[in-house]
């Protein structure tokens, strides 16, 4: 087993370490190898069927230079599970299966690169997906915030047992993203503070129109809820159009937070539909995008979320780390 050269905290890493990279999208990455990810588990059905394809992509994003490798526990929810047919214990075991991955695939990457790679760049963290309820529910809700009539403690015993089953195996913080829905927000930050007060994290919204989080819920007021949080070390945006983040950024910042931007390829997704839409051929890259927000927000987390491949998270590496 490959021990990580020396203990340290994703609050190290963000004072230490700047920009991160972000590891990038796995579904995309999936459909580009011929896997089929229709369905309500999405890419989670490959937990079950054929996970060592998804350490392979993991390990393709840590070669690509990802720092922070996100587990491939985004669809993967005990109600989701569950339903699809396992068994409670099963459906723990497949959440805990997504760290073990990630952390089989940091080790193999890592201990085959040279000394003067490893002296680019941190040692990966593993972060823990603990994506929104929208995800479990698989009806575009990511794109509107709509979870109909929910309290927040149901959205908090949805979370918890995932959260908790991501922390007892060991992954360094968790990513609370695409989250579209403030009591959801609310839910989560109030979950790590009462259960949850060791646990570092970073959360990131869903922002369809200028101003406001995908529910309607005005920016201002995201800033000022996630401010409150000692836990929550960055704020951003993702899953995105990328030319929704400059105003989303100015607005985000002053939750007093380090600032995360990992936004879709520039491809519009109709949540009603569930298709994509071609991006503009005016539009910039992901690099381009991220050098201005890097230079005029100071973004320190940078990565792509849906029809971002390997390819660009390699780009980031080369323009920040090399």
């Amino acid at each position: 087993m490959v021990r990580r050269p020396f203990m340290a905290t994703f609050k190290d890493y963000l004072e230490n370490n700047s920009p991160l990279i972000l590891h990038g999208a796995l579904g995309t990455e999936m459909e580009a190898l011929g896997y089929d990810i229709s369905g309500k588990l999405w890419s989670a059905k490959y937990l079950l069927e054929k996970p060592e394809i998804i350490q392979e992509i993991h390990e393709t994003y840590i070669a690509a230079g990802a720092d922070l490798i996100t587990t491939s526990s985004y669809q993967a929810t005990l109600p989701g599970l569950v339903e699809a047919g396992l068994t409670e214990k099963a459906a723990e075991q497949i959440i805990a299966l997504t760290v073990r991955l990630a952390k089989a695939a940091r080790d193999k990457v890592w201990v085959v690169l040279d000394e003067t790679e490893k002296a680019k760049r941190p040692y990966p963290l593993i972060s823990g997906d603990v994506g929104p309820y929208a995800a479990y529910l698989a009806n575009g809700s990511e794109y509107s915030g709509d979870y109909g009539q929910i309290t927040i403690e149901e959205l908090k015993d949805f979370h918890r047992p995932r959260i908790q089953i991501l922390l007892d195996q060991g992954v360094d913080l968790l990513a609370l993203e695409t989250i579209p829905n403030r009591l959801e927000a609310q839910a989560l930050i109030e979950l790590l503070a009462e259960e949850f007060p060791e646990a570092e994290a970073y959360i990131s919204f869903t922002v369809q129109e200028p101003g406001t989080i995908s529910d309607g819920t005005s920016l201002d007021e995201i800033a000022k809820l996630v401010s409150q949080s000692n836990q929550i070390l960055a704020v951003g945006i993702n899953c995105s159009s990328p030319l929704l983040y400059n105003q989303a950024l100015a607005i985000l910042k002053n939750a007093g937070k380090v600032l995360i931007t990992y936004p879709n390829s520039g491809e519009v997704y109709d949540g009603n539909s569930q298709t994509w839409k071609t991006k503009d051929k005016d539009a910039l890259t992901l690099v381009e995008h991220s050098k201005d927000w890097h230079a005029h927000f100071g973004v320190k987390i940078l990565g792509g979320c849906c029809r971002t491949r390997p390819n660009d998270i390699k780009a980031l590496y080369q323009e920040f780390r090399t």
